[in-house]
């Protein structure tokens, strides 16, 4: 069972549908007491940064979240913002991030061309594998691995060891990352067909 995190700022349905497809059951959890049950959490996010820690802090969310990635260590996959949300802090915002990686979420605006690459980051594009990782597994033998991004900023590690994918869009990021049992997609795996697919099953048997 996947306990996917119901904050108000997630695009829920669809990686619902995409685990139906897979055949792994889900569940949504937005209280305390229902994460302290969960065994593997995804912390899904879309729209700002200081929007969804506000959401977080506001439900009481951070301690029991903490509690399961650093004490219990149970698997947890963040996705889009939900990876961001993983990090010290954003360019976008001014509020400390959950911390769990020690990393950075940067603007695009100021380090890209913007002649030659919009902002945001939206649509298809390649993923070159940077270490081997559980949630990766069997990437190798898969042609042109690629997947759907919208995003604005981007995370770069501070330890290159936590990056498992990396992308390049006027600047190199890190496209996934983890640390021990905790890991963190910038792309839509729900919206990136076999490739997203292939993920969040590999997320499933973690």
């Amino acid at each position: 069972m996947i306990s996917i995190v119901n904050y108000g700022m997630g695009n829920l349905g669809s990686i619902v549908n995409m685990y139906k497809k897979i055949g792994v059951k889900t569940e949504f959890v937005s209280t305390i007491a229902e994460i302290e049950r969960a065994e593997k959490i995804l912390l899904p996010g879309v729209g700002s940064f200081d929007a969804a820690i506000t959401k977080i802090d506001e439900l009481g969310l951070r301690q029991v979240l903490n509690k399961k990635a650093l004490e219990e260590k149970i698997p947890i996959l963040g996705i889009c913002l939900g990876m961001q949300l993983l990090t010290k802090s954003s360019e976008e915002g001014r509020l400390s991030g959950l911390g769990w990686i020690d990393a950075k979420t940067l603007a695009f605006n100021g380090l890209i061309d913007t002649s030659k690459f919009k902002i945001p980051h939206m649509g298809w594009n390649t993923a070159e594998i940077h270490r081997t990782s559980a949630l990766t597994a069997g990437f190798q033998e898969m042609e042109d691995v690629r997947f759907y991004f919208v995003h604005s900023y981007f995370v770069r590690c501070e330890q290159s060891e936590n990056s498992i994918l990396r992308t390049e869009y006027g600047v190199d990021f890190d496209s996934a990352i983890q640390r021990e049992n905790i890991y963190g997609a910038q792309f839509h795996p729900e919206k990136s067909h076999k490739f997203g697919m292939k993920l969040l099953e590999n997320f499933a048997r973690i």
